[in-house]
Order: C-alpha cells, then sequence, then structure tokens
C-alpha cells in the first residue's frame, strides 16, 4: 500500500531530552536515537500523552532513575515533559475536585510551549447524582444541583482551565461516568441539556464530550455536538461499543479535535488489570487491532491538518508509555489505510 502524506513535521517542536539540573529529583530517560527520529518525522498536530505521569515503574521508560510517585506527581512532568514522543498528558486530579488558576498555571510552566494538556472537567459538572466515594465530600447520594449547568463549569473548571493553561489547553473534556439514561430525561433530552450547556459557555475552546452509554450516541447528540464545534470522545472502554461503531455514529468529520481515550484492556475489568499490570513497565496484553484502528484514526484527522490527541492508560495494555511508543511507530510507517470520515 502506498504511504499516506502526512503534514510536514515542525522540527523545531521535539527537541532532545535536557539533562536535569544537579538537583533535579528526576530527568527524562535516555531517548533510543530511532525514536528521537521518528518524533522529528511526526507531524506536529498530533499529540500522544498518558492519563498521568507519576508511575516509578516508568523508570527507563520516561525517568531515568528509580524513585517515588510522590517525586514524580511534585517534579516528574518537567522531565515527562521532555521526551520527545510525550507531546500532551492528561490530568485526571480535576475530575475530582478543580484546582486553582495557579495551580494550572504551575502545570504550564513545566512544560514546553507546545506541550498540551487534556483536563477532565470536575465530575460535578456530569453527574446527576452525587454519590460517596472516596474523594468526595458528600457522603450519601443526593441530587446535583451544578449538574450541566453553565455557571458552575464556568466560575470552577473554564475560567480557571483556560487562564491558568492558556494555550498550553488541549482539550477541555467533560466525562460522564454511565448514567441512568432514563432519569436524565432519555437520549434525546440528555443531547439537548448538552447543547444548552454548552451554548451558554465561552465558544471557540476546544471541548469534547466522553458518554459511557450507547444509547446516548443518537443523531441528536452529534448534531448537538457539531452545532457548537464540540468534539466527541471516541473511548476504548469496555462501557462502550467499539471504536468502528462509535465512528458510524459520530464520523470523523463531525470533530473538530480528534480525542482517543485508550482506557482499559476489554479483556480485564479495572482492578484486575490495575493489579494485574503493575508496575506497568512493559506491555502484557498486546491490542493490535484497535492499535491499527487508532492509528488508522490519527492518519485520518492528521491528513485534514487537525488536532489529533490520544490518551493512553497502564490498563490499555499494560504500560502507557510503551503503549503510545508502538502507535506512534504504526502511525510513522503510514501504511495503515486512514479511516472513513
Amino acid at each position: 500500500m502506498a504511504r499516506r502524506t502526512l503534514p510536514p513535521p515542525q522540527l523545531d517542536l521535539f527537541r532532545a531530552p535536557t539533562p536535569p539540573a544537579p538537583s533535579a529529583p528526576v530527568g527524562t530517560a535516555v531517548v533510543p536515537q530511532a525514536m528521537t527520529a521518528l518524533a522529528e518525522h511526526l507531524p506536529a498536530q498530533l499529540y500522544l500523552g498518558t492519563s498521568s505521569w507519576s508511575f516509578p515503574g516508568w523508570e527507563g521508560l520516561v525517568y531515568d532513575r528509580a524513585t517515588t510517585a510522590t517525586t514524580l506527581a511534585r517534579h516528574g512532568l518537567v522531565a515527562y515533559a521532555q521526551h520527545p514522543l510525550l507531546r500532551a498528558v492528561g490530568i485526571d486530579r480535576t475530575f475530582y475536585a478543580p484546582i486553582t488558576t495557579a495551580a494550572f498555571a504551575a502545570y504550564a510552566a513545566d512544560v514546553p510551549e507546545a506541550f498540551r494538556f487534556v483536563v477532565k472537567a470536575h465530575a460535578w459538572c456530569t453527574q446527576p447524582v452525587l454519590r460517596e466515594t472516596p474523594q468526595a465530600t458528600v457522603r450519601r447520594p443526593t441530587l446535583n444541583e451544578a449538574f450541566l449547568q453553565p455557571a458552575y463549569a464556568l466560575e470552577q473548571v473554564v475560567e480557571p482551565c483556560v487562564t491558568g493553561l492558556g494555550t498550553k489547553l488541549g482539550v477541555l473534556l467533560f466525562q460522564f461516568s454511565p448514567l441512568d439514561v432514563q432519569a436524565v430525561g432519555g437520549p434525546q433530552h440528555f443531547a439537548a441539556r448538552l447543547h444548552a450547556f454548552f451554548t451558554a459557555l465561552p465558544r471557540d475552546l476546544p471541548y469534547a464530550v466522553e458518554v459511557r452509554n450507547q444509547p446516548l450516541l443518537c443523531p441528536d447528540y452529534r448534531e448537538a455536538l457539531a452545532d457548537l464545534g464540540v468534539s466527541h470522545c471516541y473511548s476504548l472502554h469496555p462501557s462502550m461499543p467499539p471504536l468502528a461503531i462509535q465512528m458510524q455514529h459520530i464520523p470523523l468529520d463531525a470533530t473538530p479535535t480528534l480525542l482517543v481515550r485508550w482506557s482499559l484492556n476489554p479483556t480485564r475489568r479495572y482492578a484486575e488489570a490495575k493489579d494485574h499490570y503493575q508496575p506497568f513497565d512493559r506491555i502484557v496484553d498486546e491490542d493490535q487491532h484497535n492499535r491499527q484502528t487508532i492509528a488508522s484514526m490519527c492518519l485520518t484527522t492528521l491528513t485534514a491538518q487537525r488536532p489529533t490527541f490520544v490518551i493512553a492508560n497502564n490498563k490499555a495494555e499494560g504500560s502507557a508509555p510503551c503503549t503510545l511508543f508502538r502507535l506512534a511507530d504504526a502511525i510513522g510507517q503510514s501504511d495503515v489505510a486512514p479511516a472513513t470520515l
């Protein structure tokens, strides 16, 4: 098959890892020359990242030394962001509680100009009922008055995120956990609520929506997002249909920004995967089918010169960095067929 023609890379966006200062708690692992060359070949609009960065098992893959999760949570982002293939990262802590503008600005200060963040909105924006969790302040189920309320989202999520990250915001993701579809009025009513919600928020920001109920992928949902330039997040998660089915409901040409979240291997449950894959230093359950599908999706949107994000979790195959390194190689080869727009 003929190689796909991709947009030219911007070579100045990629750089070799900077050696850590003598006092730095952690630095970037030595990157093989072939991997650096691959990064220089890939289009500048491709952003590959992991869902967090604080995993000690990534020693030798991302980090140059053994250290603790606490050290990586506090100091690892600087080293992570110097890896030439890891040009994005997910911020998941914001799903459990809002953070300040200053906290976002501190993240932005740790990364190069071309780096991007995929930020989860606070769960109160997307949960109709608040239930007890280890992170929650609510200790019994109660109706959530902040559910799809623009005023709360603007004050607690959008303004701090946009002000703090500036141009380094890649995607602001509103993730809906599995819902009682009828309790939210059915798919059409849910889509109408989404449309009203995003209509009231500032326009021209890179919003995305992730749902965990297949019935919500109805024409009204597709039209509501398309009308306001909001992207659907293609989720690799057991609660959702395969990517090919998601693309039938939400074609790639309906997404201003491609966001794929490769969250969980379809053969395992969350807790099982976490225990089985630790310390997350290698591929355990390789998923070639989904890798090729995602590579195909990326080639399609990159050829259309649209921002293209893939966020991988350790529980996708066993090691998020390894998952992304193999995906980057598949995209760089450009010998997989593009997905249908």
